[in-house]
Parts: C-alpha cells; sequence; structure tokens
C-alpha cells in the first residue's frame, strides 16, 4: 500500500511512520511518501490497493502538499480506496478526534469531494520552543481561547498512540480486504 503524509513540524510523518512500521510487522508492504518532496504520479496512485494520507493541519487548513495528493487522485482513472488522517492540535478534544466531529477533516473531505473508506482526526504535538516568533504568537493566542497550555517554553505531545495503533489495525483490516 501506499502511505503519504504531510508534515510542517513532523509529527505527521513521526505519526506516519508509526503505522508503516504497525504494518510491516503486519506482513503488509508499505511505501511511505513525503507530499512535500516526493508526491505520488496519478499511475503510482492507481497501482496502489490503497492509499493512506497522514496530512496536518496549520491555522484551520491542512497544508498545501495536500492538494497535490488530491489533484493527483482527481486525475486516476479509477482512484484506489483512501484512508485519511488529518493531524491537529483540536483533535486533543473529546469528539473532535473523529472525521464526524472535527471540522476541518469533514470540510477537507467535502471540498476536494473524497469518499475515503476511512478518516479519522488525531492530535498532533505542541512545540513552543520550536515555533517562529509569530507562530508561537498565534497559537498562543488559540491556545487561550480553546483553553489549551499557553506557556511558550512547553512542548505538550496530545497524539494519543493507542489510538493511532488502532488506525494502522484498521488500516491493515482494509488491505486485507482489499488483496481478496
Amino acid at each position: 500500500m501506499l502511505l503519504c503524509y504531510a508534515t510542517r513540524d513532523g509529527q505527521a510523518k513521526k505519526i506516519a511512520t508509526h503505522v508503516a512500521t504497525r504494518l510491516a510487522a503486519k506482513g503488509i508492504a508499505v511505501s511511505s511518501r513525503d507530499l512535500a518532496t516526493d508526491p505520488p504520479s496519478p499511475a503510482e496512485l492507481a497501482a496502489a490497493p490503497l492509499v493512506a494520507a497522514v496530512l496536518a493541519i496549520r491555522y484551520g487548513k491542512h497544508l498545501p502538499q495536500s492538494a497535490r495528493l488530491v489533484e493527483a487522485l482527481a486525475a486516476c482513472n479509477a482512484a484506489p480506496p483512501l484512508v485519511l488522517a488529518s493531524v491537529c492540535l483540536t483533535a486533543r478534544k473529546p469528539g473532535k478526534d473523529t472525521a464526524e466531529g472535527n471540522v476541518y477533516l469533514r470540510k477537507f473531505i467535502a471540498r476536494n469531494g473524497l469518499k475515503p473508506v476511512l478518516a479519522t482526526a488525531i492530535a498532533g504535538r505542541l512545540a513552543y520552543p520550536g515555533y517562529r516568533w509569530f507562530d508561537r504568537l498565534a497559537i498562543r493566542f488559540i491556545m487561550w481561547v480553546t483553553g489549551g497550555p499557553t506557556d511558550p517554553s512547553v512542548t505538550v505531545e496530545f497524539t494519543d498512540w493507542a489510538k493511532v495503533d488502532a488506525f494502522a489495525d484498521d488500516i491493515a483490516t482494509l488491505c486485507a480486504k482489499t488483496t481478496k
């Protein structure tokens, strides 16, 4: 299967790598691709039995690299089944970690006319020390409004790794169905 990711601060890549490792342990061959440096062609997508995408969100929007994947999928004559995971800090809150409850993921799916066979939102990582001055200020304000941590010296990983494992297991189940 093909696993693509779009990352800004590295957490979406870390999640994608974790998923790929778990799938490989189950005997599933995974080809991972960074959408920023090595986006797949429509032909590569069409040849995959399943495509999974782990896409980071920044300031309420999926990273621009995500559009490359959507465009390539649209150019496929017969697009493979698609699995989506949005990585965002909003997903740290209960109810905001599902495709139905996460407004950013819902809008991304609707805006692009996607029909994923599986979609979820996964909480990311807040790393104030690594942000540029403006980003740190903007994210602190967002965290203040939403009741999150505002101490500019902290790094907090909100990712629920058990949820990531369950996501990978669901992908493994889908892979088993698509290869039969």
